[in-house]
């Protein structure tokens, strides 16, 4: 594009184009890392060539970060928009070099109400060392968030205990969620062949089958029935709409399928000597939802083994109160990024941390939310880090086995 071509309004043409932002931002990080940790004056060369050393590593990472996220498509690895992703870590790379900016400013600031200490050597310079450890460690997060967690397909094992009059051997359930299926990439691969591996003798499902971005795409469709359509177990396959599933799609992918969608409704499954009730409520909005699960819990036997499927834990005190026995969900993804020592980032659920993932006890209620095996879709890049997408593998038997 020509200076010519670029509109006067400038909000304008960012907004034509959201990978322009990015590269304004990356060429005034440039520009800002030249001139201050570098020197315009001749007679300081040396400090000159810190400042084109510096622009140099802005430019390198921020080509790199470019050419990470058009590559993910090209390998069929994952389909995030380019220009809002490349944003999001394009700001990263700015808060690195506002710390060593700042780092640099107080440090200066100390030195000189100290006696002179011997400086590095140019050579050496640590304010540009900092700045290329730095960016390199998060070139580092971002390559393995991108390329290497999210197709690390893990199951999680649980051992609970069931109702010992109603079941006469353990029962093993395999709990999916979260798809998020924007093409069958390898991680969908994975996920069928480590199913059927596992011979699980009962698949629960809790919602968001394809991506956001793409369930109106006929190709999206296609490849998200094509796993469902390869999923089966002895008992059945059983499934509840997520926050993402609309009801055209839900018709697309189980009208004529062998899994079923529960439509808010109660499912009595026959198992050995006795028999489970799968209560199976849709996600459409959360005080509908509470007042669908009161009603269906009503209409279950008393003393009977209920298992709850709903795509978030947001019911988790009522299905508490009123007696659910086992309840699986997803939605949160296990905040998809977490940190150290903090776990997930941010959940979507109206309990924030409090079940962000894994298991939960609540009086006679056990809950288990999953991380899920998807990303999110919109402008987030899709990642995941310390937050590896999961399979539930939950043997339910008469007494928990002692390990």
């Amino acid at each position: 594009m020509m200076l010519n071509d670029v509109p006067a309004n400038a909000s304008g043409w960012i907004s034509a184009n959201p990978g322009n932002l990015p590269i304004l931002l990356i060429l005034a990080m440039t520009l800002v890392a030249y001139r201050t940790l570098g020197a315009s004056n001749a007679l300081e060369p040396t400090r000159r060539r810190q400042g084109v050393l510096a622009a140099l590593t802005i430019l390198l990472f921020g080509l790199l970060d470019w050419a990470m996220l058009a590559a993910l498509p090209r390998l069929g690895l994952s389909y995030g928009p380019l220009g809002s992703s490349l944003t999001f870590f394009t700001l990263g790379r700015i808060i690195i070099l506002l710390l060593v900016l700042t780092s640099a400013y107080l440090w200066k600031g100390l030195q000189n109400r100290r006696e002179p200490v011997r400086e590095f050597p140019a050579r050496y310079n640590a304010e540009l060392f900092v700045l290329w450890a730095l960016n390199l460690g998060l070139f580092a997060c971002i390559f393995y968030a991108m390329f290497i967690e999210p197709f690390d397909l893990q199951t999680t094992r649980l051992h609970l205990a069931g109702p010992s009059s109603k079941i006469d051997r353990p029962l093993r359930i395999l709990h999916l969620t979260d798809l998020h299926v924007e093409r069958t990439t390898r991680r969908e691969i994975e996920l069928v062949q480590q199913v059927n591996a596992l011979q699980p003798d009962l698949i629960l499902l809790t919602g968001d089958y394809p991506n956001l971005d793409y369930r109106r795409q006929t190709r999206t469709r296609q490849d998200t029935k094509a796993v469902i359509d390869q999923l089966s177990a002895p008992y059945g396959v059983f499934a509840v709409s997520g926050s993402v599933d609309t009801p055209d799609i839900l018709s697309y992918l189980f009208d004529g399928n062998q899994a079923r969608l529960l439509r808010d409704e109660i499912y009595r499954l026959p198992v050995g000597n006795g028999e489970i009730y799968l209560v199976g409520v849709a996600n459409l909005g959360l005080d509908r939802d509470l007042a669908t699960l009161s009603r269906l819990m009503e209409q279950v036997p008393e003393g009977a083994y209920t298992i709850l499927l709903y795509h978030t834990p947001d019911l988790a005190r009522e299905a508490a109160s009123l007696g659910v026995d086992l309840y699986l969900a997803g939605h949160t993804h296990g905040g998809q990024v977490r940190l150290p020592f903090y776990g997930a980032v941010f959940t979507s659920s109206i309990y924030g941390k409090e079940y962000e993932s894994g298991l939960y006890a609540l009086g006679q209620t056990t809950l288990y939310v999953s991380r899920g095996l998807g990303m999110e879709g919109l402008h987030l890049p899709r990642l995941r880090f310390l937050c590896s997408p999961e399979i539930v593998l939950i043997e339910l038997s008469p007494e928990v086995p002692s390990d």
